[in-house]
């Protein structure tokens, strides 16, 4: 008996020193958070994204950015592939391979493709795809800025003038060091340390520059109507900012005039922005809130000591449906939700004139919904 006791001290006691003592990728800061507002008011529960219908995409997985454009749909897939297809599901091909896992693109006054790939190249960055097949040129515009690396290239829009606004998720986690886009925003936003940029590339004198910076984990951006402002899906602190596009090198722990918060408090973590039809703006949540990510704000050593789990038990919240249109007030407009979270990962909305296409992270197919049913 005495042999048994002694031999299971000894095994809690490892375990114990290695919850608590080995070596672990994040180091955690504290944040303050406020209280969950759960499904209420605008985001009152619901099952309007439920029952989606979808399209085939083949072989390919994680239609995480959509872009409707001249009768075609373009979408990024993990596979490294940009492919196209009818809205019918018909004629799908692959137009842009990059070598890495294309987030969010759009396209330029010359009808090129500019595309965040943080996992293109040595470690992903800015790119510009001209041609198509086999006859792609996929030109780096920019991987770096101040001196820096731009290690997690994430969401892209570009405005009339030409200028191209894209966002660098984290400083500290690269998609390709760390095991891909979701496992490296995970380690960024369990960690905390608010690295994530808001970047402006001006094609005409090939310079980059920080509008933004402190974010944690900046995801989506769209531009407003008039081009004179952009919102940026802040992950990590569940809000969405209006910074001008005058902006120079402001700190989200210091916001000025030409940067503010629009939405804040969310219940979910906000991912992709798309403009929509009539002054829509769409955005997905990912997921919903954690309980253990919000309690343990202020306990960082909570959170390194969860890095020690298997990763199968990281604190990631369950799949969970649900995408909203706002105006460029604010005020929320739409909220659909499903909460089996059957179409996993809800990235954004591409709203076409009948359909609203739905993007997600890992899902097997493209999820559609007419619009008419969702209430427009």
């Amino acid at each position: 008996m005495r042999r048994l006791l002694l031999a299971l001290f000894v095994v809690v006691a490892a375990l114990v020193a290695y919850l608590l003592l080995w070596p672990v990728p994040v180091k955690p800061v504290a944040w303050t958070v406020a209280p969950t507002p759960g499904y209420t008011g605008a985001h009152a529960a619901n099952t309007r994204l439920a029952g989606l219908q979808t399209l085939d995409l083949g072989s390919h997985r994680g239609p995480e950015h959509i872009v409707f454009r001249n009768g075609w749909l373009y979408i990024a897939v993990d596979s490294g592939a940009i492919v196209r297809m009818r809205p019918d599901g018909s004629g799908r091909e692959v137009v842009i391979q990059t070598g890495g896992r294309p987030l969010g693109f759009d396209f330029d006054a010359d009808g090129a493709m500019v595309i965040a790939d943080p996992m293109a190249g040595p470690h992903g960055g800015l790119f510009r795809a001209t041609g198509s097949g086999a006859s792609v040129k996929l030109e780096l515009l920019t991987d770096s800025v101040d001196n820096t690396p731009i290690v997690y290239a994430d969401g892209v829009v570009v405005a009339k003038s030409g200028k191209i606004y894209f966002t660098d998720a984290s400083q500290r986690f690269g998609a390709k060091a760390w095991g891909g886009t979701f496992n490296a925003s995970v380690l960024d936003i369990i960690e905390h340390q608010s690295t994530g940029r808001l970047l402006e590339y001006d094609p005409a004198t090939k310079a980059t520059r920080v509008l933004l910076a402190d974010l944690c984990f900046p995801n989506g951006v769209a531009l407003s109507a008039d081009d004179q402002h952009l919102f940026v899906a802040e992950t990590g602190e569940y809000r969405i900012w209006k910074v001008a596009t005058t902006a120079t090198a402001v700190s989200a722990k210091t916001p000025k005039a030409t940067a503010s918060v629009l939405m804040h408090n969310l219940p979910g973590y906000p991912d992709n922005l798309m403009r929509g039809q009539d002054g829509r703006v769409w955005m997905g949540l990912v997921k919903p809130r954690g309980a253990f990510i919000d309690n343990s704000a202020g306990k960082p050593w909570l959170r390194s000591l969860s890095m020690r789990l298997p990763k199968a038990l990281w604190p990631v919240p369950p799949a969970y449906g649900h995408v909203v249109a706002f105006d460029e007030s604010g005020k929320v407009l739409l909220d659909l939700q499903d909460p089996t979270g059957a179409y996993p990962e809800t990235t954004a909305v591409t709203e076409a004139d009948d359909r609203l296409y739905i993007q997600s992270l890992h899902a097997k197919s493209l999820g559609w919904l007419d619009k008419k049913k969702a209430g427009l």
